[in-house]
Parts: structure tokens; sequence; C-alpha cells
């Protein structure tokens, strides 16, 4: 009996030190904490640009083994276009003590940096986050944030403009005046545009409400519009595409979101392929690589994107080039 006694003591002594071994192991593989990863997303509003980053960014950690709901968990979070709810958005995944944060576009970026500066930020999206007061420099942050630039090829889209439209002299520009990556995005078109002989006429906004009304005013003075990788604009793209083809007057667009929903043409960046990116950078800061020793990186390659229903519409004949090389996309207005 005594015997029996003992061994039973033995046994739930061995299963106790079994359940702190394992536990003091799982806890040292992940640093201290649980092993399922906390991730946060806050996208700023919801556009088909911003969609694809963060699609791009999923699939770049599930292709390096890191799955939601498995090894993961993925909390995302839109800010519908509000400053104060992300704001709220960042402040809840720091009191949740989130691994890691995903911060699309510059608002959502610019909130999150403002609430914490020990989560590692990645973010996307964004034109100039050295500009926006988050990074000390390109080639090595220095803070927690890292990730990559949406900086469109503005000069490039000037000389296009000049190509396949010789005729047309105005280019209106629409965007948000509280976007500091639309501010940047002026700025260069009106340096390019200078060079080329070309004439730029802006309007600003501050919310989509207004749009409408500025489209009346703008597109009265201008023969082509030219859509910078402008979140409150982009966001009104069937608007935008109504109101030009009424009055004849071909989009360009800063990316390829604003040609599948009616722009003439672009040669832009693809925002999955930056979303892409940035989880691959993601993925290095959860493998223990540090925010503030690691750079901003932009697209190298552009994509030359067509939109034949908006060209044939228009009854704009483009160079022979740029329907060899362009890949056709159709629709629009939706």
């Amino acid at each position: 009996m005594v015997e029996r006694k003992i061994f039973k003591i033995r046994m739930i002594v061995g299963l106790l030190l079994c359940s702190l071994l394992c536990g003091a192991c799982a806890l040292q593989s992940t640093g201290g904490k649980e092993e399922t990863i906390q991730i946060g997303i806050s996208q700023f509003t919801e556009h088909a640009a911003l969609d694809s980053a963060r699609e791009g960014f999923i699939r770049a950690l599930q292709e390096n083994g890191y799955e939601d709901g498995k090894n993961i968990v993925i909390d995302f979070q839109n800010a519908q276009g509000d400053i104060p709810t992300a704001q709220t958005i960042a402040e809840n995944f720091k009191s949740q003590n989130k691994d890691l944060i995903l911060a699309i576009a510059t608002s959502a970026a610019q909130t999150a940096y403002n609430v914490t500066q020990e989560i590692p930020i990645l973010i996307t999206a964004v034109t100039d986050p050295q500009q926006a007061g988050m990074v000390k420099s390109w080639e090595k942050t220095g803070t927690n944030v890292t990730g990559t630039s949406d900086l469109t090829p503005v000069e490039k889209q000037m000389e296009l403009i000049k190509y396949i439209l010789p005729e047309k002299e105005k280019i209106g520009i629409l965007y948000n005046t509280s976007e500091a990556n639309s501010h940047i995005q002026v700025e260069l078109a009106e340096k390019a545009a200078k060079e080329l002989g070309l004439i730029i006429v802006t309007e600003g906004i501050t919310n989509v409400n207004e749009i409408n009304q500025a489209l009346d005013v703008l597109l009265n003075e201008v023969e082509v519009l030219y859509i910078p990788t402008d979140n409150t604009v982009a966001s009104a793209m069937p608007l935008i595409y109504n109101s030009c083809m009424k009055k004849s007057i071909p989009i360009i667009g800063g990316e390829r979101a604003h040609v599948e929903a009616g722009a003439l043409i672009t040669d832009g960046i693809a925002y999955d392929q930056l979303g892409y990116e940035t989880g691959l950078m993601a993925v290095e800061v959860l493998q223990g690589k540090k925010p503030e020793d690691m750079t901003i990186e932009v697209l190298k390659e552009t994509q030359l994107v067509v939109n034949e229903d908006t060209a044939d519409q228009l009854g704009i004949e483009l160079p022979q080039d740029i329907i060899e090389e362009a890949e056709k996309v159709q629709g629009g207005g939706q």
C-alpha cells in the first residue's frame, strides 16, 4: 500500500516536471510569448490598390510558413478613411501587445508610429516615410519602422502623356490636400511637366464629398486628367471615370487599379507585388531582424497597362509599340 502511494507521488512529480520543462522550452523558442504570433493590420481606407497590397503581404507570409489560424493570428482593421479611427486601431494593437503591425497607407502608418515605437511596424503604400516623420533615412530607418514605398514614377507617366497624346497640353490633377504623399506627387508632376512643355492645373479636395464639385471646375479647364496614388481620389474612381467620359477627357492613372476602373493607361507599380515585398520583409523581422537596421524598399519594375474599352470609347489610337507592350484590361465605371 505504501509502495503504491510512493509510486503515485513519483508519477505526479514526474508529470509536473515534464509540464514545466515543456513550458520553458516553448517560452524560450518564442522569446517568452505564446507560440502563436499576433499580427495587426491597419488599413486606412478601402480601395483596390490597398486591398491588393494587403493580399500580397498575407501571401508572402503564407508562402514562407506563416499561416493565419495556424501559427499566426491576423487581426485586420480598416479605418474607412477616418484618422481618429486609425488612431483607435493603433492604440488597441498596442494594448493587445501585437508582435507586429502592418500599416497600409501614410495616415495608418503615421498613427501607428505615433502610438508605439516598440512594436515592429511594417509599412506599405507610403510615398515618403522620411518626410512623414517615421524613419530617419531610407537606407537605414533607425526606428521600429520598415517596409515599402509606393513612390510612383511620375516623370515616366508625364512622358507617357506627351508620347501618346502629343496634341494635349493642359493636364489636370485632382488630389487630397491633406495627404502628404499626394503633395509629393504633384510637385514631381509639375517639375516633369515644365521640362516637357506641359501645363499642370491642380484642384485640391479634403474629402470624397468635394470631388464632384472639384471635377466640375477642373474638367472645364483641362484636356487630360492625371490621377496620383491618392487614397481619397482612388476611392471615387467610378465617379471620376463617368465625369471624364461625359467630356471625352482621358484619365492617366498612377497605378494599375486606376486603369482597371476605367483610366486609359498607366506605367506604374503593382500594389500586390508591393505588398508581397513588404511581407518578405516582415518574415525577416519575425525571424529576428530589427526594423531599425533595414531599408525602405521601392519596386524597380513598373507595369504598362491599357484599358481597351476606354481607348475605344474615346476614339484614341495608341502607338503600335504601346499596344504591343502593354497588358490589356477592360471595363470601368463600376
